[in-house]
């Protein structure tokens, strides 16, 4: 974290109208492409006069005809009054010359991902613009800090990551460098709050909040195919029917682009000294070799091709529910099943126990808590996984070894289809899918926060608006107690010796602080 930066949540800040850039104030946006139109048009509808730059000759000419294109497709939507419509295109421009931006009071960079690059930018814009106009780069992976390295006047400069398409989705992560001054940070927040967004603070780190946070997202369904566990369509299916989240990794990663998404991950993972917490995939570089980058090329996870089929989940056929099920203790996050059962006319039987299910055959059913079912053998134990809301997912998932009888999996898969979901069952997986995502999710957040890159709310903020978690990692690790996700962790840590899985200290501390709570 920046050494004079103090990261405060939105509802810490006071971003006061006054502290925010005047509409009377124009805009500079260097770079043309789609980010860089997306960020004008916000600043132009926020009412700023506004100057795009490119480069390219010409490009900012063709950028200000495609953003009146788009402003006029608002107005017949009915989004956009006619009169607003004009009075923003008036106050839209393009500059041939970077001199032409010498009165901005804000100049937004959107240009390619090369730290020279933007380092020339910045310095050559140093030299045109004011000493009191702010300088603020989109960069989504490199260093703000390195960036604003070689100005004049550092402390003016700041990261203002967009999310694209920039006019819809709502969240900026305001990023403070080392060097980059409070009151700088508390503007350009402002600003961005004026602009109708969701501004959070974060302190300059890899991947900032968002893309460092989520790394475990695409991190684990990678592990989990790698292992034989489960098939893309499976492990996606669970994700989305089971997890609550809008899409599984798989097909988001086509939709992003296997290579972007790759080159995130590993400049993470570099730029924490390979940390193995945040560890690439074999799998996915070999994707990316091969060229099949996601739907940009026809072809990523799954084909893209005209009349291609996408694969299906693995779904189980239908199978006898059980007439009788007795649960030992409490279920914890999945406690909510029992009442399911019950509605589904299936009898439950309570006694005291570790918190599991009893099927008539004898085996077991338990939540998945990090642990392989061969472990217990000869006894029979079949792991389900977390879900964000049992009552509302779809799709259950299960994990078997080898020995599993099929008479005990049948009558697990026939007591979850009594409920109406669909079943999946996937390999001898330690912590299934869901579950060890979202405990690995909750590592990463807290310790983030602990380590003062963002706020709690911030992080829970930036991960439900910048990639539509249904639930912020660290609201759904409280929703599961400190001491689950630290058990968990700790099981994948004991069968994967690596360091990637062992809870951080954050996530300790979080657990004994519970404990001791629960002691009183």
């Amino acid at each position: 974290m920046s050494a004079n930066v103090t990261v405060r949540g939105s509802d810490d800040v006071t971003a006061s109208e006054t502290a925010a850039v005047g509409q009377d104030r124009t805009v500079a946006v260097v770079g043309t492409g789609t980010m860089g139109q997306g960020i004008a048009q916000v600043a132009l509808v926020a009412g700023h006069p506004v100057r795009l730059y490119d480069s390219a000759p010409g490009r900012a000419a063709d950028a200000v005809a495609a953003l009146t294109a788009r402003l006029d497709r608002l107005v017949e939507k009915g989004r956009l009054d006619a009169t607003a419509r004009e009075a923003a295109v008036g106050r839209l421009h393009a500059a041939e010359d970077p001199a032409e931006l010498a009165d901005a009071a804000l100049v937004i960079e959107a240009i390619v991902e090369d730290l020279a690059v933007k380092q020339r930018l910045f310095a050559d814009l140093e030299k045109i613009v004011g000493d009191d106009a702010v300088l603020a780069t989109n960069t989504s992976s490199l260093s703000v800090t390195a960036i604003a390295g070689g100005l004049r006047l550092p402390g003016r400069f700041v990261g203002l990551h967009f999310f694209n398409p920039a006019p819809l989705l709502p969240l900026v992560e305001v990023v403070s460098g080392f060097a980059t001054d409070a009151d700088v940070a508390t503007r350009a927040y402002a600003t961005m709050k004026g602009w109708g967004k969701t501004p959070v603070r974060c302190a300059d780190t890899p991947g900032f909040i968002v893309n460092r946070v989520a790394r475990p997202f695409y991190a684990e369904a990678l592990r989990v195919f790698e292992e034989g566990g489960a098939d893309p369509a499976t492990i996606d299916a669970a994700l989305r029917e089971c997890g609550g989240f809008r899409m599984g990794p798989f097909e988001l990663t086509d939709l992003i682009g296997q290579d972007v998404n790759e080159a995130v991950t590993r400049s993470v993972w570099e730029s924490f000294y390979q940390d193995p917490k945040f560890t690439p995939s074999l799998a996915q570089r070999r994707l990316v070799e091969s060229g099949r980058l996601g739907r940009k090329t026809g072809h990523g996870w799954f084909s893209y091709a005209e009349g291609a089929e996408r694969p299906e989940p693995h779904t189980a056929p239908p199978a006898e529910a059980p007439a009788k099920v007795v649960v030992y203790g409490d279920l914890g996050p999945a406690e909510l099943l029992v009442g399911l059962f019950e509605e589904a006319g299936i009898k439950v039987r309570r006694t005291k126990g570790d918190g599991h299910i009893k099927l008539p055959g004898g085996g077991k059913l338990g939540l998945a808590d990090g642990e392989s079912s061969f472990e217990y053998a000869p006894e029979e134990i079949i792991y389900f996984d977390l879900a964000l809301d049992y009552a509302r997912a779809s799709r259950m998932v299960l994990s078997t070894g080898r020995r599993t009888a099929p008479e005990t999996l049948a009558e697990a898969v026939g007591l979850f289809q009594a409920l109406g979901k669909q079943v999946s069952v996937i390999g001898d997986v330690p912590g299934m899918i869901v579950a060890r995502t979202v405990a690995m999710l909750a590592d990463l957040a807290a310790d983030a926060v602990d380590r003062g890159v963002a706020t709690a709310e911030d992080v829970d903020t930036a991960m439900r608006l910048g990639v539509n978690y249904p639930a912020g990692p660290l609201e759904w690790a409280e929703k599961l107690g400190p001491r689950r996700v630290c058990d968990l962790l700790s099981a994948l840590h004991e069968r994967y010796p690596t360091g990637r899985y062992g809870p951080s200290q954050a996530v300790a501390r979080r657990c004994a602080e519970a404990d001791e709570e629960d002691a009183r």
